[in-house]
């Protein structure tokens, strides 16, 4: 199985930034893109950021200068760096990762933008 361990996400006022990190392990030869996306109360699951093994970077047109994406090939980690947040940012935030020609998501990472 492949373990996607999610952390980094919790309560932030308008404004202010949040880190959020995603750790892969487990059955995870052949790892290709890693990325992130959210769900917001209301909407459908929205793909936000992804990065490729060679460190090509997309972004979704509403978040383009708020986040930034990295990896770290070594250790199979993925972080997205949260900056000028707003309340309209609330929503649970996913890991994912491309294995081969599937792909695995995390449980999920809660992020609430409210003063």
């Amino acid at each position: 199985q492949v373990q996607l361990v999610e952390s980094g996400g919790g309560l932030v006022q308008p404004g202010g930034s949040l880190r959020l990190s995603c750790a892969a392990s487990g059955r995870i030869i052949g790892i290709n893109a890693m990325g992130w996306g959210r769900q917001a109360p209301g909407k459908q699951r929205e793909l936000v950021a992804g990065i490729t093994t060679g460190g090509s970077t997309n972004y979704a047109d509403p978040v383009k200068g708020q986040l930034t994406i990295s990896r770290d090939n070594a250790k199979n980690t993925v972080t997205l760096q949260m900056n000028s947040l707003k309340p309209e940012d609330t929503a649970v935030y996913y890991c994912n990762v491309g294995i081969i020609n599937r792909e695995y998501w995390g449980q999920g990472t809660q992020v609430t933008v409210s003063s």
